[in-house]
């Protein structure tokens, strides 16, 4: 097969695992509501099948591309989603918990659609990104954050277990809050999703901060704009901020929020309570363990992809170990931060609903590091 029949099959595979996933969750869902075996059993079987399939798609993409495949949002971002239902396969065969699939598959497949806003197509790779370190060092970061994040699935879980929900709680205001940013990401999936087949990309010319002429391309519909001749935009901000970022931020809370609102006076309970029945058979004992053991193998993972091996490849491509880029900095605040959370873990005894708030904090913190990063703050490190 030619480059463009292996990108084909590539991207059929990764459909199709997707669409697994999404089947996944009834039979996982009705294993928590029910006492058959068979419902679990089912939900892990179609995880193992398109877990298989999203590697499929990674294997077949690497032979298309000749690199792999893991250099733009698109391509980083999918295998961050697969890594997270790999990681929580991983967790499976330790504890057993085919819960914990309930909560880690959504976020999976929230990842990846994440992944799918931006363009799939493949291009050549820059010079200093040619080198077997960009497999290696990006590998292993993707690998390492998805095991820590998968103690964001079970500090959520645990926090739904032990709160009381229905009490206006700081707790429970807080586990509300980080509900509605999921949900704001899937408004984010969803406008720009109906965008991309209902209209067409709007280009404007603006003066940038330097004084020149240039030209953005919004794919949703310009609500944030610079200034610009052609008039376009509800509000008009300075062209020292990036209007179109911005504007797709803007599309996200939108939508976001109506959708949650929407949520809200349909079912007129919080997503918090509506979660909670999910969390009945689940021993929170437990989800704090699988949080603390997410950490334990996914910290030193980490340490090893994320610093030592960027270092030795910055020092190749770029002669210097370490130049305090953006990237480099909130990856070592990764770093610390988990550090500080086995420290605190381990010497100060940091249990139950103190690690479940801290495996949140850090599955933020990850979100900002391989998001916001890479998309807004400029740097060596910027694609996307």
């Amino acid at each position: 097969m030619d480059a463009q029949q292996l990108l084909d099959v590539s991207s059929n595979l990764l459909m199709t695992g997707f669409i697994l996933m999404l089947i996944a969750i009834v039979p996982l869902g009705l294993s928590v509501k029910s006492n058959k075996k068979l419902f679990g059993k089912l939900g892990i079987v179609l995880t193992y099948v398109s877990f298989t399939l999203q590697l499929g798609y990674f294997i077949t993409r690497w032979m298309a591309v000749k690199h792999a495949p893991v250099s733009n949002m698109f391509e980083f971002m999918t295998f961050f989603g697969i890594m997270l239902v790999g990681g929580f396969i991983l967790m499976y065969h330790m504890y057993k918990q085919v819960s914990v699939g309930l909560f880690v598959i959504p976020v999976s497949l929230i990842v990846i659609g994440y992944g799918r806003v931006f363009t799939s197509d493949a291009s050549p790779l820059v010079p200093s990104l040619k080198s077997n370190w960009l497999a290696i060092h990006v590998i292993t970061v993707a690998m390492s954050s998805a095991i820590l994040s998968i103690s964001f699935a079970t500090g959520m879980m645990y926090l739904l277990k032990v709160l009381d929900v229905t009490k206006k709680t700081i707790s429970s205001r807080s586990l509300e809050f980080v509900l509605y940013c999921l949900i704001v990401v899937v408004g984010f999936i969803g406008a720009s999703t109906v965008f991309g087949f209902t209209t067409e990309p709007v280009t404007l010319n603006y003066v940038d901060i330097q004084g020149n002429e240039s030209t953005v391309i919004y794919e949703m519909y310009p609500l944030i704009v610079n200034e610009n001749k052609q008039q376009v935009g509800i509000l008009t901000i300075s062209n020292k901020i990036d209007a179109a970022k911005l504007n797709s931020i803007a599309w996200a809370f939108l939508v976001g929020t109506l959708l949650y609102i929407v949520i809200r006076i349909i079912t007129r309970k919080s997503i918090s309570q509506l979660l909670k029945p999910l969390t009945k058979r689940v021993n929170a004992n437990l989800m704090d363990e699988i949080s603390y053991r997410a950490v334990v193998i996914g910290f030193p993972l980490f340490a090893l992809g994320g610093l030592l091996f960027a270092m030795i490849w910055a020092q190749i491509a770029w002669g210097r170990f370490w130049g305090w880029d953006p990237k480099e900095v909130w990856a070592l605040i990764t770093f610390l931060f988990y550090a500080a959370m086995l420290h605190l873990r381990l010497s100060k005894s940091w249990e139950g609903e103190k690690t479940a708030w801290m495996a949140i904090i850090g599955f933020g913190i990850i979100i900002f590091n391989q998001v916001f990063v890479n998309l807004v703050i400029a740097g060596l490190h910027s694609y996307a």
